[in-house]
Formats: C-alpha cells, sequence, structure tokens
C-alpha cells in the first residue's frame, strides 16, 4: 500500500457528521417523547414527534445538498425513524388511552399493549420494506402511508384532543382504531402522492412560493388542529385513490365487455 492510498483508506471509515447530526436530534426526540409520555406529559410528547419528523425530512435534503450520502447514513436514519416514528407513538398512545383497557376484562385488557405492539411493528415492516425498495419503484409515490405521516396521525390525536381537554379513556375507542388504522395503512399496498417531485434547489412559480407560505400560516393559527387533520386528509387520500382506480378498472371492464358483444 503506497502512502497516497492510505489516508483514502482511513477516510473511508469515518462517517459524515453534518446529516448524522440531524438525525440524532430527531432520534432525541423520539427519544424525549417517551420520556414525556411516561410523566404524563402528553402535550410535549406529541410535539417532539412533530419536531423529529423535521429533522428526518432535513437530514436527507442536507445529505443531497451536500453530497454527503452514505449506506451507514441511510440505516442509522432507518434506525431513528423505528424509534421516533414506530416506537414512541405506539408508546404515547398507551400511555395516553390504550393502556387504561387494562381494567376493562380479561379479553379487551390486551387489546391496548396489542394494538400498540401491532403499529410498532407494522412501522418496522414499512422501513424495512422501504430500504428493500429503494431505488426499484416510482418516486412520485409511496407504497403505503409513510412512517412519519403515521405518527404525524398518532401523536397528532393525542396533541388535539389534550388541546380539547379531552382525556384519553374518553377517546378510547378513537385512539385504538387510529392505531391499528395507521398501522395497517404503513404496510399496505395503498399508494400515496411523495411530493419528491417539487424540486427546493430550483426555481417554482410564484404561487407556489404563496402556497407555501399561506400552509405556514394557516398551521400557525391553530397547529394541533390543522396539523392533525392535514395528516389525517393525507391518510385517507390513499385509500379514496385505491378505490377510485378500482372504480376507474371496473368501468374499463364494463366498457370492454360491451364492445365486445355488440362485436
Amino acid at each position: 500500500m503506497t502512502k497516497d492510498e492510505l489516508p483514502e483508506a482511513r477516510r473511508s471509515r469515518g462517517v459524515y457528521l453534518l446529516p448524522n447530526l440531524f438525525t440524532t436530534a430527531a432520534l432525541f426526540c423520539g427519544f424525549y417523547a417517551i420520556i414525556a409520555a411516561l410523566r404524563g406529559r402528553f402535550e410535549l410528547a406529541a410535539i417532539a414527534v412533530f419536531i423529529a419528523m423535521i429533522l428526518d425530512g432535513l437530514d436527507g435534503r442536507v445529505a443531497r445538498m451536500t453530497h454527503t450520502e452514505s449506506e451507514f447514513g441511510a440505516q442509522y436514519d432507518s434506525m431513528a425513524d423505528l424509534v421516533s416514528f414506530g416506537l414512541a407513538p405506539a408508546l404515547i398512545m398507551y400511555e395516553w388511552a390504550l393502556g387504561t383497557m387494562a381494567d376493562t376484562g380479561p379479553f379487551l385488557s390486551k387489546l391496548g399493549w396489542l394494538a400498540a405492539f401491532f403499529y410498532t411493528v407494522m412501522a418496522a415492516l414499512r422501513l424495512a420494506r422501504f430500504n428493500v425498495q429503494l431505488g426499484s419503484t416510482d418516486k412520485r409515490y409511496f407504497i403505503g402511508l409513510p412512517s412519519p405521516s403515521a405518527a404525524a396521525i398518532v401523536a397528532g390525536l393525542v396533541w388535539f384532543c389534550t388541546d380539547l381537554g379531552l382525556t384519553g379513556p374518553q377517546m378510547l375507542w378513537p385512539a385504538l382504531i387510529v392505531t391499528i388504522g395507521a398501522g395497517a395503512l404503513m404496510f399496505s399496498n395503498v399508494l400515496y402522492f411523495s411530493f419528491k417531485q417539487f424540486d427546493l434547489r430550483g426555481r417554482m412559480p410564484f404561487m407556489t412560493a404563496l402556497l407555501v407560505v399561506l400552509i405556514f400560516v394557516v398551521t400557525s393559527i391553530d397547529p394541533p388542529k390543522i396539523l392533525f387533520l392535514g395528516f389525517l386528509l393525507y391518510g385517507l387520500s390513499g385509500p379514496v385513490m385505491y378505490l377510485a382506480r378500482l372504480r376507474q378498472r371496473a368501468r374499463r371492464r364494463s366498457q370492454g365487455l360491451g364492445e365486445h358483444e355488440t362485436k
């Protein structure tokens, strides 16, 4: 080995600091959300999940903009996502509402923690499938509900209800439905718009920039309600589009059969 090759070999063993700092910060927010939920501070726990979402969106963009992508960073990001968007929302929901099912009978007492576990497993499977299919799918769509969006729905429900003064036991059944539904959508084959076609580094129409500003303004009016309802609509958009596609296919088949019979 020559002297010129030695520094290059050593450099390949290191990691890029800047994008991994954002990933570590997102992981910290997920961990803090769990601690806050265990202490009964559910509003702070939900807010921490949303902050983790912002940081998670930044680490990948920073890596691409600074040309510091790496396999290590991708794997580290997936592990952080599992904590922040898989484990943290499930534990927040369990501590807030689902844990109260322990006193509802021999069968229902297990349903609460099983629903929380189901959500966590679906998040892990969603992230694993995403890593395997990376680069081989249409970038315009996500297959299954993205884990940050599912976390926003689950944690957003807690934040939304806490802001309205509603307790977990009062919202037990809606919380159970939302947890199971968000988990199921994550590992489904339902397609969701990825919005990756928007190039933040390039020029954009003035109306697009105005729309972005408008979204920030509307969200700042009442964050708990706007964020929860926004992500809930996004979560429901997948099944709606799926049903619309099935209806279109059925209509095309019926039209094809009709044309065949006339011939």
